[in-house]
């Protein structure tokens, strides 16, 4: 139940105000408010974060941020769903994730491979890429489960602790880092 209702609300808000910046906002053009610490204007990326990715040909977009992140957004539910006894932190923060991932994906199928973004924050020229609300979902979930996990860090023995990096794609190229080892044990932690 968790699962459905993070991703209804967050897939719901985004898409919703993606279709209110479409409607209503400049295309490819920026509005700044609040002594420019908010920057609003509808623009399509093609790429995923910061652009990166813009300018593969369109076929390896396809198999790149479509076929690959729809396969991971896959596998991500099929574990929701059968983990969805896990403690709640790590349910909701995953859903974010997944919430966050599954708007972006369904922008790429519906809008030719571009995502719509229209939101960047920033104090003069120190600037956020340009984002959407499904963005700040995925950050989100990864904050939260960063937080989760260093909240209850589980006891390994040297000789077991076999770490690397861990990065997730999603539709717009937002990566977590944790250790393989630990992240299935700190799903299994209540979080206080």
């Amino acid at each position: 139940m968790v699962i459905f209702l993070v991703t209804l609300s967050c897939v719901g808000c985004d898409q919703g105000t993606k279709l209110l910046a479409a409607e209503h906002l400049p295309k490819f053009q920026m509005t700044s408010y609040l002594n420019d610490l908010l920057r609003v204007g509808y623009t399509e990326n093609i790429g995923v974060f910061l652009g990166l990715g813009n300018n593969l040909s369109e076929q390896a977009r396809f198999w790149f941020f479509v076929v690959l992140v729809g396969a991971f957004l896959l596998a991500l539910l099929v574990y929701l769903v059968s983990n969805a006894k896990q403690h709640l932190v790590p349910l909701i923060a995953l859903s974010l994730v997944f919430s966050g991932g599954m708007s972006n994906f369904y922008d790429r199928v519906v809008n030719n491979g571009a995502v719509i973004d229209f939101l960047n924050i920033g104090i003069g020229s120190i600037r956020t890429g340009i984002f959407n609300v499904a963005d700040i979902a995925i950050m989100f979930g990864v904050f939260l489960l960063i937080f989760a996990q260093s909240k209850h860090k589980p006891t390994v023995s040297k000789s077991t602790n076999r770490s690397f990096i861990w990065f997730w794609l999603t539709p717009h190229g937002c990566a977590c880092s944790t250790s393989f080892n630990q992240l299935p044990q700190a799903m299994n932690h209540h979080v206080a």
